[in-house]
């Protein structure tokens, strides 16, 4: 029986529980943090999705992202359509990827040069690489709560104390993978730069504004500071902007607080929904990318036409009116918000980067890891379930951020208003 024949969630995710792990393709999606079954998403539109039941949605992932334009854009489409019809990959340069990689090196300030891969955790990892090329060292500095794929190095925790060499947050970490990678509380600068200076570091790493522990945003003179200590100590200093980039401003976040890092890492909406990552710095540092230097790093996928396609046609849709446009609708849906968790007398708070949003279950501000994992989660959980009964589909973690599409007009953001009120008043 084909999958397209199946009317029940329930029995597709059963048939995918038998051949895949948790029945899922990335851990959050089994809907093990709030419970229940996840819908088996079939098409998308606008903003909104349709499940294997026929259930429709006013969706807040965008997967996870990427979908900033929102589903099915005609032109991103049209894009992808055109390009299939000439091929899908071809192993070989593409005009298209010189095309997009211009486009990204004009917009976003730090960028002379790039080089596409096909995830946000290739990406990352290859700016480590090179970090330590360029620096001879091996030590890296991260934030917890920050995430940056899953490679080895960078799936390490912090332990008791300012820092702590970094223990294996995943089975088949090894130890000695992690030992490199140092961990400290987000917009903790006093502990960042005493690792800094404690240890010779390649690299820090950071998201500019967290978004793998809720929406978290950086603290006045923290990414200032961390550029001085890098500066100060030769590390380099890495933007993880995959969710960021091309969504919170044109010029990525790095261009609305002023800061050029190093290492810039992009992916998400460069792909316009397609899988894709980039990398990229100076033309002076990344001269030392094979073929030109010493530091190895390919991909069979990497620059895939469709995805180049898609990247073009969506970001050609991103000028000044669109984000001005994504910043009402976050800043519309985050006021109302606030007025319905008041009206329920509930304890939760809002925070907001553009775009980007969480309703964190606890008392605000967020401003770390251990902040955001004060949160309630069962409550959240509960939340989660009234808003997918009333046609709402929010992420399925309390620490992941609610994403906005240019898609998700005034109509559309007040049905999700209504509907947290209702939502709200009912897990009060």
């Amino acid at each position: 029986m084909s999958a397209s024949s199946i009317r029940s969630n329930a029995e597709l995710l059963a048939r995918a529980e038998r051949v895949m792990p948790g029945g899922v393709s990335s851990p959050v999606r089994a809907y093990r943090a709030v419970g229940g079954e996840p819908p088996f998403v079939v098409r998308g539109r606008g903003p909104r999705v349709w499940d294997a039941e026929g259930r429709e949605y006013v969706d807040l992932v965008c997967s996870w992202g990427p979908l900033i334009a929102g589903h099915a854009h005609p032109a991103v489409v049209e894009a992808i359509e055109r390009q299939a019809r000439l091929g899908t990959s071809y192993g070989a340069p593409t005009p298209l990827e010189v095309e997009l990689a211009e486009t990204i090196v004009a917009a976003v300030p730090s960028l002379e040069m790039l080089r596409f891969v096909s995830s946000g955790t290739e990406a990352t990892m290859s700016a480590v690489r090179l970090a330590r090329a360029a620096t001879g060292r091996a030590a890296i500095l991260k934030f917890a709560g920050c995430y940056h794929g899953h490679a080895d190095a960078l799936l390490a925790k912090a332990g008791s104390g300012l820092t702590t060499l970094g223990l294996p947050d995943s089975a088949g970490v090894t130890a000695g993978t992690a030992a490199d990678t140092l961990t400290v509380a987000y917009n903790d600068l006093g502990a960042a730069e005493a690792a800094a200076r404690a240890l010779p570091l390649a690299a820090i790493l950071v998201e500019p504004y967290a978004g793998n522990m809720g929406c978290v945003p950086p603290e006045p003179g923290f990414l200032d500071g961390l550029r001085r200590v890098s500066r100060e100590t030769g590390a380099l200093l890495i933007f993880d902007e995959v969710i960021t980039g091309f969504r919170l401003a044109r010029g990525g976040a790095q261009s609305l607080v002023g800061i050029a890092p190093d290492v810039t890492c992009l992916g998400k909406v460069i792909g316009g929904g397609l899988p894709v990552g980039a990398y990229g710095g100076s033309a002076e540092l990344m001269r030392r990318v094979a073929p030109l230097g010493p530091m190895y790093q390919a991909g069979t996928l990497s620059g895939n036409p469709l995805a180049m396609a898609a990247g073009l046609a969506t970001l050609a849709l991103l000028d000044d009116g669109a984000y001005a446009a994504l910043e009402r609708a976050g800043d519309r849906l985050a006021r109302g918000l606030r007025r319905a968790i008041g009206d329920a007398g509930l304890t939760a708070c809002v925070q907001r980067a553009g775009s980007l949003l969480t309703v964190f279950f606890a008392k605000g501000p967020i401003r770390d890891d251990a902040g955001a994992a004060r949160s309630d989660r069962a409550r959240f959980a509960a939340f989660h379930g009234a808003m997918l009964r009333q046609g709402i589909l929010l992420p399925p973690s309390q620490f992941e951020c609610w994403f906005l599409s240019l898609a998700h007009d005034d109509a559309v953001v007040d049905a999700v208003i209504d509907a947290a009120a209702r939502s709200l008043k009912e897990i009060a």
